[in-house]
Order: structure tokens, then sequence, then C-alpha cells
């Protein structure tokens, strides 16, 4: 998993994040269904290519490379790769 995005992210989700990523592998988007739901963004990991062209436009600071993820938020590492399980699998 190249990028991680925690806590910060979480209520705000602003998808200047999305708009930069050149492979479009943040979601959701503000046009997909799950948008509103969403309580944050996240990277998918199979489809990020570790540009980190997602980094520097996140107005909250909520996204880390794998290694860079602070201690106190290390577990949205498994949140994230957690939630791409759970979407793959809901796919028929």
């Amino acid at each position: 998993m190249a990028y991680v995005i925690a806590e910060p992210c979480i209520g705000v989700k602003d998808t200047a994040c999305v708009d930069a990523c050149p492979v479009d592998c943040i979601h959701p988007g503000k046009r997909e269904a799950e948008f509103g739901a969403a309580t944050q963004l996240y990277i998918n990991p199979q489809e990020c290519i570790d540009c980190g062209a997602c980094v520097p436009v996140c107005p909250v600071a909520a996204i880390f490379a794998l290694d860079d993820l602070p201690e106190r938020w290390a577990g949205y590492a498994r949140v994230n790769a957690e939630h791409y399980q759970a979407v793959s699998e809901s796919k028929p």
C-alpha cells in the first residue's frame, strides 16, 4: 500500500485529492453513490502508483506514505485495506 488516508479526513472528505490523482484510485468521489455515507476517503492500494500527487493538495494533511504514517493513526492502514477488501467482496 503506497499511501493511506488517516483520521483528519473523517467528516471533511475534501475531494481535492480525488481531482489530483492521475489514476483515479481515491474513492468515493462526490459523484459516487457511496460519498454521502462514507466517513472518509480511501486510496485503493492496488491502483495507487505511488506518485504522491494527493499529498500536497489535502487541506487537512490526512494523506501519508505508509512508511510515514504517524503511530497514532497506524490503524488507518488496516481501515483502508479493509475498505477495499469489502468493496471487492461485494462486487459480483
